[in-house]
């Protein structure tokens, strides 16, 4: 099948692509700048922000999970050249959006200490004093983030990803400078990195949002939608979101209980995971920023009833994946000494990350860009109940049972939880590789 006859040529693609890859870089270097500045508070601070972020993680993904429903529904939609819908429900995605992460934050701030005890109770009063402070701050900036979230799916969905790269450059400019400023300038530690943070993705939020409701753009907000209650356009977009939710929920939920368990280890090993934690981010944001590139073109695909697209674009778009995480993760396993030397940490704990980035970095150049990025386009097409059915069980029977046993019964630690989690890419990858060859995908209808 020739490129030229297919909806994106290979131009389209690079366009939609490497603005992705730019956003995700630098989303990911503030998260290594925000644990390379409070480290520099001490390392319970840096604890403290790392078992936080895994708590945080939950609420961002389910976030993610319902936009990523409402960009599978758009996508389809503009794939049937039905503007209208797609702009209609993109105002629901923002109105639920909105509502949901309220409640959210209501919940979290209500009980933000009682919920920390619960998780991480055994670790040191001054890493618990950190993760107080910095988890109420994250809970301010849940509405922003998914304010946010549900506009970047508009402009993902059309295939503007420069929109959303450009937002996040200088969104992250505000973020860097506010770090150094609170840290080094006002001195306030946790407080420091928090506040920059919210001010940050409330930038983004309302940016995105005005961007949305420009009429000339081929879907955008409408505010009489936006203050509706549609159940019918809703479901579309939780049919999707849903699964995904589950799906993802679980994963962070496992995550968590993984970090409670880390948390048994000491000081060192918290923070040595907490720190690899932050350049694992960076060395996926390979396989992580061609997600959305999936959504788009295979949702455009489908919602068109191309289904011979579609399978030759899930095929084209993990090769690309596979080539690029690999050399992205050489990459940056290569650069992890010298970002070492950057970090106030003990040399035992330095050495610890140097291997918990090297077992990362190996799986996730091969086996990611299939357990992951793979994914996204079977959800795209509709493929939803079966990838959420797959991720919770290879997440619960491999990643939990494999860390509980490798990290605490053969007594490996933080390298257990590591060897545990490249486990559960294998076996989804192995899994998702078949469904695609199976075809059975093709089969399902989203609008």
């Amino acid at each position: 099948m020739e490129e030229k006859t297919m909806p994106f040529s290979g131009k389209d693609l690079q366009k939609m692509i490497i603005p992705l890859f730019l956003e995700q870089l630098l989303v990911m270097l503030v998260g290594i700048a925000d644990t390379l500045v409070v480290s520099y508070a001490g390392e319970a601070a840096v604890s403290g922000v790392s078992l936080v972020n895994q708590f945080n993680t939950i609420f961002i993904y389910l976030f993610t999970a319902l936009a990523s429903g409402g960009a599978v529904v758009i996508s389809q939609y503009i794939g049937r050249k039905d503007s209208k819908s797609a702009g209609k429900s993109a105002s629901q995605l923002l109105m639920f959006g909105t509502v949901f992460s309220i409640l959210i934050a209501v919940v979290v701030l209500a009980g933000n200490k009682g919920m920390l005890r619960l998780l991480f109770g055994k670790v040191e009063d001054s890493v618990m004093d950190a993760c107080v402070t910095y988890l109420k701050f994250s809970a301010y900036s849940y509405p922003a983030l998914a304010i946010y979230n549900s506009g970047a799916a508009v402009y993902r969905s059309l295939g503007k990803t420069n929109v959303t790269m450009y937002i996040s450059v200088l969104s992250n400019i505000i973020n860097v400078v506010g770090n150094v400023i609170g840290v080094f300038v006002l001195q306030a530690g946790v407080a420091g990195v928090a506040w920059p943070s919210l001010i940050a993705r409330t930038f983004s939020a309302v940016a995105i949002t005005v961007l949305c409701f420009r009429k000339k753009n081929e879907v955008a907000y409408t505010a009489g939608w936006i203050c509706k209650w549609d159940t019918d356009c809703l479901k579309q977009i939780w049919n999707v979101a849903i699964p995904n939710g589950v799906e993802n929920g679980i994963f962070q939920l496992v995550k968590v209980a993984l970090s409670s368990i880390v948390a048994l280890f000491g000081t060192y090993q918290i923070a040595a995971n907490g720190v690899a934690q932050s350049i694992w981010s960076l060395a996926a944001l390979a396989g992580v920023a061609m997600g959305p590139a999936f959504i788009t073109v295979i949702g455009q695909c489908m919602g068109n009833k191309d289904t011979e697209a579609a399978a030759y674009y899930l095929t084209k778009l993990s090769k690309i994946t596979l080539l690029l995480s690999s050399v992205w993760n050489l990459l940056i396993f290569l650069f992890t000494p010298l970002f070492l030397r950057f970090y106030a940490l003990e040399p035992q704990t330095k050495q610890l990350v140097i291997w918990l980035v090297l077992i990362h970095n190996i799986f996730n150049a091969v086996a990611f860009p299939f357990s992951g990025a793979l994914s996204n386009g079977l959800r795209a097409a509709g493929d939803v109940k079966f990838t959420m059915y797959v991720s919770v069980l290879s997440t619960i029977a491999g990643r939990l049972y494999l860390s509980y046993l490798l990290g605490i019964v053969l007594d490996m630690g933080v390298i257990g939880i590591a060897i545990a989690m490249v486990c559960d890419w294998v076996i989804r990858a192995v899994i998702f590789i078949w469904r695609q060859k199976s075809g059975k995908w093709k089969a399902f209808q989203v609008i």
